[in-house]
C-alpha cells in the first residue's frame, strides 16, 4: 500500500481511492470471478492456466493475481488458512467488486468410507462449527452453497471425468482439536466428533467454506467450494505426494471450468433478459474444449511413456553390449 494513501476510518479500513487494508486491492483491480485458495503456492497454480495476467499483488499472507482465462477475466486469491482470513478476504473483496462469484479451490479430509484419497468433494452446504460467521447471522443461519456455482462444478468435474462426490462440509476453527485429532500431548474435547459427523451425513472436514457460504449469501454473491481429499478420516491414511499433486490439479481445473461455464450462463442470462436458471445454453464449445485438452493430454502421456521405453530399450542394449565386450 502506498505511504501517500491516508486510512480513512477505524470502522471501514480502507483509503479514499477505496484501497482495501489488508488485501491491498482497489476497485477494479479484482476481477467479477474469483477462485479462493488457502495456499499462496496454489494461486501461483491457477495463474499458470491464464492466457494473461494483468495484476499481481502480495500483502501479508494475501496474494492476488488477475488475469484473462479462455477469454474471461478472473481473479485467484491465495488467503491463508482459517475462517478469520477468510472473513477479511471476503470483505474487503466485496468493497472492490459487487456481486462476485467465488469458488473456494481446496483440500479436506473426508468423513465417508466411499470417498478415496485423491478425489474431489463439491460441497452442497456448510455445517457451521467455526463461530467468525456468527458476528454476522445467527447460530441457526445456514451456511448455503449457491446453486449455480454447486451445478457448474458437478458439471465441469463431469466434463473431466473426475472422480468426485457431493455433500455436506463441517467447517472446523481449527487442524487438530477441531477435527477431533488426537496428538501427543494434545487430548481434543469432542473425542467422537468424526463419528458424529460421519452418522449425520458430513462428507469431509475443512476450515474455511462456512464463513465464505455465508458471508457470500449476506454480501449478495454467488460461492461455493470443491477440495481434493488429503485425507481418508475413517481408514487413517493421508494423500501420497504423486497422489496429491494430481488432485491439486485436477480441482484447480474444476474451479476454472466452473468459471467458464457460469460465465456463460451469466451471458445468457443477460441476452435474454431473465435472471431465471438456463441449463448450460451453448456449452458444447466449452465441453469441446475440455475434451480437446483430454486427449491432448492423453498424448503427451502416451509420448512421454514411448520415450520412456525406448530409453530404457537403449540402456538395456548399451548393458548387454558392455556385458559382452567384459567377456570377451
Amino acid at each position: 500500500m502506498s505511504k501517500k494513501e491516508q486510512i480513512q476510518s477505524a470502522e471501514v479500513v480502507k483509503t479514499a481511492s477505496g484501497r482495501q487494508y489488508h488485501i491491498n486491492l482497489a476497485p477494479g483491480e479484482v476481477a467479477e470471478y474469483i477462485i479462493l485458495c488457502g495456499d499462496p503456492a496454489r494461486a501461483d497454480k491457477v495463474a499458470e492456466f491464464f492466457d494473461s495476467i494483468e495484476l499481481r499483488r502480495s500483502n501479508r499472507e494475501y496474494v492476488t493475481i488477475t488475469g484473462q482465462y479462455e477469454g474471461i477475466r478472473v481473479s485467484v486469491m491465495a488467503t491463508g488458512i482459517g475462517c478469520g482470513n477468510t472473513e477479511i478476504a471476503v470483505i474487503e473483496l466485496l468493497q472492490c467488486v459487487k456481486n462476485p462469484v467465488f469458488i473456494r479451490v481446496g483440500s479436506c479430509g473426508t468423513l465417508q468410507d466411499e470417498p478415496e484419497l485423491g478425489d474431489l468433494v463439491i460441497s452442497n452446504g456448510g455445517v457451521r462449527l467455526e463461530n467468525v460467521s456468527t458476528y454476522f447471522v445467527p447460530e441457526g443461519y445456514p451456511a448455503i452453497v449457491h446453486p449455480d456455482v454447486q451445478l457448474a462444478l458437478t458439471k465441469a468435474c463431469s466434463l473431466h471425468n473426475f472422480s468426485f462426490h457431493t455433500g455436506l462440509t463441517a467447517t472446523s476453527p481449527g487442524f487438530y482439536g477441531g477435527q477431533g485429532r488426537t496428538v501427543p500431548g494434545f487430548k481434543p474435547r469432542f473425542p467422537n466428533l468424526l463419528d458424529e459427523l460421519a452418522a449425520v451425513g458430513v462428507m469431509n472436514f475443512e476450515m474455511e467454506s462456512s464463513a465464505l457460504f455465508s458471508l457470500a449469501t449476506v454480501g449478495k454473491a454467488r460461492a461455493g467450494a470443491v477440495c481434493a481429499i488429503y485425507a481418508q478420516r475413517k481408514e487413517n491414511s493421508f494423500i501420497s505426494p504423486e497422489t496429491k499433486d494430481r488432485a491439486e490439479l485436477n480441482c484447480i481445473q474444476a474451479g476454472l471450468t466452473a468459471i467458464r461455464l457460469i460465465e456463460r450462463l451469466d451471458k445468457t442470462r443477460k441476452e435474454v433478459k431473465d435472471d431465471q436458471w438456463y441449463p448450460w445454453p451453448d456449452s458444447a464449445e466449452i465441453e469441446e474444449s475440455v475434451s480437446k485438452k483430454k486427449t491432448s493430454k492423453a498424448k503427451k502421456t502416451s509420448k512421454s511413456k514411448k520415450s520412456s521405453s525406448t530409453s530404457t530399450k537403449k540402456t538395456s542394449k548399451a548393458v548387454k553390449s558392455k556385458s559382452k565386450a567384459k567377456k570377451k
